[in-house]
């Protein structure tokens, strides 16, 4: 249903199932949706938020693998001709997601078909997939990384692609799908190959399939996880850098073949522009912290409706991605933080929490809270 929507134009707008009634309430009055679309045994507080809302609801099955999708509540008949006159722009907003930070709600980000084409092309290029490729989607497909890197990615190179036989991520069935598929890579958050390599440590499997490389990304991923995956799979792991406003992918450490993968970095950019800005628009040397900044075909126009949130992320020509990273000598980005994360002490900026560690010029302290940064010796 996701294709065909946007095939005709239209455009998709995925959301997370277990969403409450106020949720839905305030995601498809902020997409201005026109129809909701759920699977025949429908969804409950969808459902009530759509007709409070006035939209009508669609519900879609597929009764076996060579059967027709079947509607509900059509009124018009489909015509395979008429759709074929139907031409795709690549200004056409094809995807709408929501992206929330810390500090304000969550923010609308319209992608186009040209968005979303670039960064497929991206994905697929920096990865190497072909037709020889398969993988088993255990990501849920309402956020870029499942939908992008795992699947449009993938159809795009002609690859296979599965959905997991259990319905959703399960440790105890991901492998035997992965068999069953003849898979060669996979991409995850660290939470999930924190899971997978529990269960290969308390349960192994007999025999694991030989994988091209095993990807990371969404969160910042422990180099000893890194090492660890790669003992237990023996794949590279790569470990990239997205986000919803790039139409996910903007960096990634490369496949063996074409360089180094650097534990502890992104990897360096894909298919766009990157650079590392101060505050005043200055690009910075390598080795010289500052804001991650992108500009290129996958990044998206600007949020829905949010002038203010617009006017501080497009800057001196750059769309600024919160992010506060360097370039290192071989052109890596590495991350250290995020820019409203900076710890400021009488108005000197005396380091960034990171991922649970204080990090300043000269050390970085393990912290157990905030609190922890309240000593008199900071």
């Amino acid at each position: 249903m996701f294709l065909a929507v946007i095939r005709c134009r239209a455009t998709a707008a995925p959301l997370n199932s277990a969403y409450t009634a106020e949720e839905f309430e305030f995601y498809l009055a902020d997409s201005e949706s026109k129809l909701l679309l759920t699977p025949k045994e429908g969804n409950q507080p969808a459902q009530s938020a759509a007709s409070k809302l006035n939209i009508p609801h669609v519900t879609a099955e597929l009764h076996s693998p060579n059967s027709k999708i079947t509607l509900s509540s059509t009124k018009v008949e489909p015509s395979v001709d008429l759709m074929s006159k139907v031409v795709n722009e690549p200004s056409d907003v094809a995807l709408f997601l929501h992206t929330s930070g810390t500090t304000s709600r969550p923010k609308g980000v319209p992608l186009t078909q040209l968005n979303l084409a670039s960064s497929v092309q991206n994905i697929k290029s920096v990865y190497k997939l072909s037709e020889m490729d398969s993988t088993v989607i255990v990501l849920p497909l309402f956020h870029v990384h499942g939908l992008l890197a795992g699947l449009l990615s993938s159809l795009v190179a002609g690859a296979a692609v599965a959905l997991p036989a259990a319905g959703r991520f399960s440790a105890s069935t991901f492998w035997a799908d992965m068999i069953s598929y003849n898979a060669t890579w996979y991409t995850a958050v660290p939470t999930i190959h924190q899971i997978i390599l529990d269960r290969h440590l308390s349960k192994p499997e007999q025999t694991y399939p030989k994988l091209r490389f095993i990807r990371s990304c969404s969160a910042s991923l422990a180099p000893s996880i890194m090492a660890r995956l790669e003992e237990a799979f023996d794949a590279p792991v790569l470990e990239a850098y997205a986000m919803t406003e790039a139409a996910h992918l903007m960096a990634s450490n490369p496949l063996p073949e074409d360089g180094p993968h650097k534990a502890g970095s992104v990897g360096r950019p894909v298919g766009q522009e990157m650079a590392i800005l101060d505050e005043h628009g200055a690009i910075q040397a390598e080795g010289v912290s500052g804001e991650v900044c992108i500009r290129g075909p996958n990044v998206t126009k600007g949020y829905k409706n949010n002038p203010e949130a617009n006017k501080q992320a497009f800057q001196f020509g750059w769309f600024h991605t919160g992010d506060l990273g360097f370039m290192d000598s071989d052109g890596y980005l590495h991350l250290v933080g995020r820019i409203k994360e900076l710890i400021n002490r009488g108005g000197n900026f005396i380091g960034v929490l990171k991922y649970g560690h204080f990090v300043c010029h000269n050390c970085v302290l393990k912290v157990a809270s905030i609190d922890s940064l309240l000593w008199p010796m900071w």
